[in-house]
């Protein structure tokens, strides 16, 4: 069978492409089609580290966990990573290239082509299906002649095109009737059906709307998705932290993660929340008495500490560490824990120096290079936090810029096998008392020992009950997912699409 392509494009940023390609990377795996995501080009701050080392979007890593295969840096050609300084690196075929501004990168991007079709030829060689998602809006008129992630990219793969917008944010019809008013008719000719997601409420209210839409736009509308509530897939875009609500369940650990403005990898603690109350926070007034703080991971390290000196937060996580509330950094705010970081090359910003919180003792220094990595090791520590878990298997991936030096109290997890790093290496640091701790391992708790063993020493140091919650369950998450999409769109009439009329193996 001749390799097929569906691409997935919306009216505008964050209409939920991601999760409907992973919706349909899980059905056709169902079927018993062979599939692959695809992203030329993404903008996005959370990224996963392949088998080979090298880095992609971290939706695409979803997609194809979704479609039951191993993520390559062929599903995603270019990443563009934004940096706190208006500038965002440039990432091609998981190897970081360059630093550049938007007007630069345009210029130039087109050179990408070649790459980019490349990739998806090898998909196309190996795959049944590829379904390719789309970045932002196809109608950014002022972006036509430059894009290479939308309208360009489905002539390149000969791709017939389903358009999603999210009606939550309303102007639904007027996104969807402008978006095809905007295309060349070329263009306009490839779109095949109208999606429309995250509805809420009773959805027979909706019918003469729909009825509006196939009959000015002469395209059928192929189903209406609800609003999914506690989505358990993780997110691109941190607008979902906007969107999201916080579900408080009483006697479960209080768990405060910092927003910090450039926020990246936040599904880190996705798994966290079905054996804890998870807050995203960004002001002092809204800390509270938590019983863990998180520093997540930042592509503005420097600017994002300085951020938490500004608005007192730093000093308020160092009061509260010194009381005993124990505190976890993950990459990037693994490094702000501690005395200081430098960055004498200005690989990451403009400010060459700033000071940590002081809770390790340790300092970053940023160089040119980068570390990315797929890690497997054990657990190394034994106190505090993490008492009675030496031992533990665990696995993850490392995406950073500096090295951190100089964890006199000791080190998290000896790494046992890696990728492009040395195979046997300390990790982490952790102070005297166990209950400051960092580590650069994305990807930590989705180890399931791990993370229940460590919830319930928090309990434990807490006095809270122990949790109920069992471990977040990908491929379960990835069935219930498939099973919404089935239900609230035509799934034959996208399989007619696909396939041209009919769908089948032989």
């Amino acid at each position: 069978m001749t390799a097929r392509v569906l691409m997935v494009q919306g009216a505008a940023s964050s209409v939920g492409k991601s999760i409907m390609v992973a919706a349909l990377c899980r059905i056709l795996k169902q079927d018993g089609y062979r599939v692959a995501p695809f992203k030329s080009q993404n903008m996005a701050l959370n990224s996963f580290v392949t088998k080979s080392g090298g880095e992609i979007g971290r939706a695409q890593a979803v997609q194809a966990g979704a479609a039951g295969i191993e993520p390559t840096v062929e599903m995603n050609p270019v990443l563009l990573k934004p940096q706190a300084d208006s500038t965002s690196q440039v990432i091609v075929l998981g190897v970081a290239q360059s630093v550049t501004d938007a007007a630069d990168y345009y210029k130039d991007n087109h050179k990408l082509l070649p790459i980019i079709a490349d990739s998806l030829a090898k998909l196309k060689r190996v795959y049944d299906v590829v379904v390719i998602e789309g970045a932002g809006s196809p109608a950014e008129v002022n972006l036509m002649d430059r894009e290479i992630a939308n309208m360009r990219i489905a002539e390149l793969a000969g791709s017939p095109v389903i358009l999603v917008a999210d009606i939550d944010r309303g102007g639904v019809f007027a996104s969807i009737v402008g978006t095809l008013a905007l295309l060349p008719l070329r263009q306009r000719r490839r779109v095949k059906g109208l999606v429309i997601n995250k509805f809420r409420g009773d959805i027979s209210l909706l019918k003469p709307g729909v009825e509006f839409l196939e009959k000015r736009c002469r395209r059928p509308v192929l189903g209406v998705v609800p609003y999914i509530r506690n989505l358990a897939i993780a997110q691109e875009d941190s607008v979902y932290l906007d969107e999201r609500r916080s579900y408080i369940r009483q006697g479960y650990p209080d768990v405060c993660i910092i927003r910090l403005p450039h926020i990246s990898n936040f599904d880190d603690f996705d798994p966290l929340e079905t054996l804890c109350n998870m807050r995203y926070v960004a002001s002092v007034e809204k800390l509270g008495d938590p019983d863990l703080i998180i520093l997540p991971g930042t592509k503005g390290t420097i600017s994002d500490l300085l951020f938490l000196h500004k608005t007192g937060l730093a000093a308020k996580i160092i009061e509260k560490a010194k009381a005993g509330t124990p505190v976890f950094g993950m990459c990037g705010g693994y490094q702000m824990l501690g005395w200081k970081i430098t960055d004498p090359v200005n690989a990451e910003s403009e400010v060459s120096e700033a000071d940590g919180l002081g809770l390790l003792e340790m300092e970053t220094v940023f160089g040119a290079d980068k570390i990315t990595s797929q890690v497997e090791g054990k657990v190394e520590a034994g106190r505090g936090l993490l008492a009675g878990m030496q031992g533990i298997d665990v696995a993850g991936y490392e995406i950073h810029m500096g090295r951190s030096r100089g964890q006199q109290s000791g080190f998290v997890f000896k790494i046992t096998e890696s990728v492009n790093t040395p195979s046997s290496y300390d990790e982490g640091g952790i102070d005297r008392t166990g209950m400051v701790f960092g580590s650069y391992m994305h990807g930590l708790f989705n180890n399931g020992e791990f993370t229940r063993k460590m919830v319930h020493n928090l309990c434990s140091l807490r006095d809270l009950p122990l949790p109920e919650g069992a471990a977040l369950d990908r491929d379960k998450a990835y069935d219930e997912l498939a099973a919404i999409f089935r239900q609230s769109l035509d799934i034959d009439g996208l399989y007619k699409i696909i396939f041209g009329g009919s769908h089948g193996r032989s």
